[in-house]
């Protein structure tokens, strides 16, 4: 038997069944086109009778896809049958898909028919697929809460219809990896010809076990497995592709299996899924979560600084994410830190960078997250800017609906501390006053913007601010967690720099900034 698994992306349409990710037809094709790129085996585009766009869209993604497999879903029925012909026909190799339920329970609730009944469904259906294309794959839905007799029995039926892909989904997540594993055997020995078809898996994560179940399936002999990216699909999802291709990938002493997938284009196709529907992948996600790749713990961050593999099982870059991540935060050893601050280029002596560590501990208590600019952030304002003749050493203000906004500050000018109080038309306002009357200085503020250097609620808060005096202007900037703060460091940088301005008429031109 070929150890070659076909990958059969159902991104497009059970994927996009999940509660809020529906995709208009452009982003279909964006999607399908990008799938092509990976490199899956099969597009199962839609489900053309659900409605008009999506006939639209399957239809679109047949006449552009060349080298995949695109498909179409249906019921067992004549008309969904003939609607998914109607999508996928153009495509360069068109695959129908149909499927019927045959677990007891959606017997006698759901369809409300008999064993026989349904029998005659699959012949019927089977059949009049088989007169479109050869290429017809059957699902026995809720295979694993059925009966493997008649499960046996179905399948038989199909393949004489001439089905050539059978599909044991577990379509509620319901099995377990042993269980599968002799369900898929069962199923060998007990239809005959069985060995002339693929047999597919399609998976689902209501126990978070599809990705495990897919995997001993393709152990017992299924040679195509049904995922999304992402996980993509209703309730809690389905089998992971990017899981299931780079288990197959790295674990290949003990998973002897091939695909087709570019592995390179994996972090992209994630990207772009996630993108269009809208939902954010979690951080600790397989293979394409955010903290996939990024470290924290100072030991961890210790051992990849010098070996990579003492803490990854794989390299960043087999998913298309272009390295791996040392994450600072608080959990940070000194080593991370200070390769970080080497990327940057700033060379600082032991007790400066002791010095910039422990501010950098300070952030970390703030903020849950430190990104490369607040690093940067952090060195500028400590030192860069160390020799300023205005610092700023403390601040506190109050304002409300019911207060009148004030702020008391105190800064140091060339050493020496002046402490002053200020109320004006904000906070802000009140500080910028402030800082102009303890600096006797009364500049027209040109230009005043706030922009986040970092994502997220706690980000911080860079300030940039424009001041004139007389023919001078100055530019400053200042980056705080809190942006009053950030606001009265960016104003107390314009100031310096228009000192300097002022002290050095011939280098500083009056003008320009």
């Amino acid at each position: 038997m070929s150890n070659f698994v076909k990958i059969f992306d159902t991104t497009l349409r059970d994927g996009e069944q999940a509660p809020g990710c529906s995709m208009n037809e452009e982003e279909k094709i964006k999607v399908a086109l990008q799938l092509e790129k990976l490199g899956v085996n099969i597009i199962e585009a839609g489900f053309p009778i659900a409605s008009e766009g999506d006939f639209n869209s399957v239809k679109m993604i047949a006449n552009q896809i060349k080298d995949c497999e695109v498909a179409g879903l249906s019921r067992a029925n004549i008309k969904d049958i003939d609607r998914a012909w109607d999508a996928v026909k153009n495509a360069k190799n068109p695959r129908i898909h149909t499927f019927i339920a045959t677990s007891d329970i959606h017997l006698k609730y759901k369809l409300k028919k008999t064993q026989d009944e349904v029998l005659d469904i699959i012949q019927k259906s089977v059949a009049h697929a088989a007169k479109y294309t050869s290429n017809v794959e059957f699902s026995c839905e809720d295979a694993t809460r059925s009966s493997v007799d008649f499960l046996c029995k179905s399948i038989s039926t199909a393949i004489k219809a001439g089905a050539t892909t059978i599909n044991i989904p577990d379509t509620v997540g319901y099995t377990v990896p042993s269980e599968f594993s002799r369900m898929i055997r069962e199923i060998k020995n007990g239809v005959d010809n069985i060995e002339k078809t693929t047999i597919s898996v399609h998976c689902h994560n209501d126990l978070g076990l599809a990705v495990a179940n897919s995997l001993a399936a393709i152990h017992e002999g299924a040679r195509q497995v049904e995922c999304t990216i992402n996980g993509l699909g209703e309730r809690a999802g389905n089998a992971s592709l990017e899981e299931i291709v780079m288990a197959l990938k790295v674990r290949n002493d003990l998973n002897p299996f091939v695909t087709k997938v570019d592995s390179r284009q994996i972090y992209t196709s994630s990207k772009l899924v996630s993108s269009v529907t809208g939902v954010n992948v979690q951080p600790n996600k397989a293979i394409v979560g955010a903290n996939a790749f990024a470290h924290e713990a100072g030991i961890h961050q210790d051992g990849v600084l010098k070996q990579r593999d003492t803490y990854e099982i794989m390299e960043a870059s087999e998913v298309g994410i272009p390295s791996n991540y040392i994450v600072l935060g608080k959990h940070s050893g000194r080593h991370a830190f200070k390769d970080r601050l080497t990327e940057f280029g700033y060379k600082l002596d032991d007790e400066k960078f002791e010095i910039a560590f422990i501010k950098f501990k300070e952030l970390c208590d703030k903020k849950k997250y430190v990104f490369d600019e607040d690093i940067e952030a952090l060195i500028n304002e400590e030192f860069v800017r160390s020799g300023d003749y205005y610092k700023l050493v403390s601040l506190s203000c109050s304002s409300g609906t019911e207060d009148d906004p004030s702020a008391e500050l105190t800064l140091l000018a060339d050493e020496e501390s002046i402490t002053i109080s200020e109320s004006g038309d904000g906070p802000i306002d009140s500080v910028f006053r402030a800082i102009c009357k303890a600096v006797g200085v009364d500049p027209k503020l040109d230009s005043y913007n706030v922009a986040s250097v970092t994502g997220g609620m706690d980000a911080q808060a860079e300030v940039s601010v424009i001041i004139k005096d007389a023919d001078f202007t100055a530019r400053g900037k200042g980056a705080s967690t809190d942006v009053i703060v950030a606001s009265a460091k960016a104003f107390i940088n314009a100031l310096n720099n228009l000192r300097w301005r002022k002290l050095h008429p011939k280098i500083a031109s009056p003008k320009g900034i």
